[in-house]
This record gives structure tokens, C-alpha cells and sequence, in this order.
């Protein structure tokens, strides 16, 4: 059983170990940001639990996913929200 999966941030394929989360991902990625705020903020994870929503992404297609509470799935594409 593979215990890594594969995703992709921005387009730059990433491997992650199987239950990472998408949020840690991005650090693994170098990203430090992962949104901006209406104000051009760039903005980040803050509470860890999918309440402030400072950490979401587009998964998939799908915007406003929550970073902190999605865990990696292989062949996943993640984009940060400018």
C-alpha cells in the first residue's frame, strides 16, 4: 500500500505523506500564503479548524474549500486564491 500521494499546488506536482492535510501541503510547498484579502492582504492559516476560513483554496475546481480540514487525495490540484 502506497503511504504518499501525489497532488498538485499551482500546477507543481507535490508528494505528501497520506493524511496530510491540504494546509501543511502548501508549507511543504513553500507557499506562505494562500489567499488575499479584499484588501490585497496576502492571507494564511490561522485557527486550524475550518472556522475563520483564512486558509481556503480551489480544490478541484471547487473555491472556498477549507485547507486546515482537507486531506491530500491523489491527483488532487490545489490553486491559492488571489
Amino acid at each position: 500500500m502506497d503511504d504518499h500521494v501525489r497532488i498538485q499546488i499551482e500546477g507543481r506536482p507535490l508528494t505528501v505523506p497520506e493524511g496530510t492535510v491540504v494546509a501543511a501541503a502548501l508549507a511543504l510547498a513553500g507557499l506562505s500564503w494562500n489567499r488575499r484579502s479584499v484588501s490585497g492582504e496576502p492571507r494564511a492559516p490561522l485557527c486550524g479548524m475550518g472556522i475563520c476560513m483564512e486558509c481556503r483554496v480551489t480544490i478541484n475546481g471547487q473555491t472556498h474549500c477549507c485547507s486546515c480540514q482537507t486531506l491530500c487525495q491523489e491527483g488532487m490540484e490545489v490553486r491559492i486564491d488571489d
